[in-house]
């Protein structure tokens, strides 16, 4: 128990190359013996989007990998020189382990890394022991199976709130470093969704956003904001045929505050991969969002996921 709670404590840091000229920050924690759990951010967010006590929580079972995409945190920055497709993100996840000497690992994407997480699954199983997806949509064209029998088309089922629009069409200005975490808060403020804060805890969880926003600055190093991931090509994504072949045990997270891929997107996903073999998991007050509440919640779904899986 003690030489596990050292490697917990222990975080080892290593910059990767995943392409001429392009370096990626990464970090790992928890017994290095152990099974590798990778976690793959959303779209503009340093690995450190993943929240300390989540990581330390999976760190009891696993090696846990955290990383920054390019264009992010500490890893190099090239798309206004050298644009890239978001496809490149996903085989950036599978030149990591290459690069870490991990053959297999359990993956864990949110949000745009949902989404990468399935370009791997699909691309290249054999790298995965087992996925975990959360606050995505799927990557395929097969309809929605609604429960009344009804076929739902992918472009019919719901779309991003209205306010996270809006959020996102407001230019975003330097305006010093205090405005830029007004913006933040604010941002993970309507991401985190209703259901928490009609219980009140979004407001009290503005601090403990604040805070993070401000460590993953003094960790980038600047308050400036990228946008490369918005502006990065993602055609040539769908994988509808190799999602439904695939055997790779996967959960998928249900977040019924979630407004980016609102409910029911996470069904629609537990039907399309693994021609409906996925696990659906619902995390109670859930949104796009990784507040103090849902960490213990998330970590115990994800950890009962992985244990099950043979290696």
């Amino acid at each position: 128990m003690q030489q596990r709670q050292q490697w917990q404590r222990q975080r080892q840091q290593q910059y990767v190359e995943v392409a001429p000229g392009t370096k990626l920050w990464t970090e790992r924690r928890g017994d290095p013996e152990a099974p590798a759990l990778l976690l793959i951010m959303g779209a503009q967010a340093s690995g450190l989007g993943w929240p300390d006590t989540l990581a330390d929580d999976l760190a009891t079972r696993h090696q846990v990998i955290r990383y920054d995409h390019r264009d992010t945190g500490r890893s190099t920055s090239t798309f206004d020189q050298h644009p890239y497709p978001i496809t490149d993100l996903a085989q950036d996840v599978v030149a990591v382990l290459d690069a870490l000497g991990v053959e297999r690992a359990h993956l864990v994407g949110m949000s745009l890394g949902g989404m990468l997480t399935q370009l791997v699954l699909a691309d290249h199983p054999e790298r995965v022991l087992s996925a975990t997806l959360i606050g995505t949509c799927a990557l395929s064209d097969t309809p929605y199976a609604a429960p009344d029998g009804t076929e739902v088309p992918v472009a019919e089922l719901p779309g991003i709130a209205p306010e996270v629009l809006e959020l996102w069409s407001r230019p975003v200005e330097d305006a010093g470093l205090e405005a830029e975490l007004d913006r933040r808060v604010e941002h993970w403020h309507v991401l985190n969704g209703r259901q928490l804060d009609a219980d009140g805890v979004n407001d009290a969880d503005d601090a403990y956003f604040r805070d993070l926003e401000r460590r993953i600055i003094e960790h980038t190093g600047t308050h400036t904001a990228s946008t490369a991931h918005a502006r990065a090509d993602d055609s040539h994504m769908l994988r509808t045929g190799a999602l439904a072949e695939t055997k790779v045990p996967t959960l998928v997270v249900s977040a019924p505050a979630e407004p980016v891929f609102p409910p029911p997107h996470p069904h629609h996903l537990a039907q399309v991969v693994g021609g409906g073999t996925a696990h659906l998991v619902e995390i109670p007050g859930m949104g796009h969002a990784l507040p103090p509440a849902v960490q213990g919640p998330l970590a115990e779904a994800i950890l009962t996921h992985t244990a099950s899986v043979r290696p």
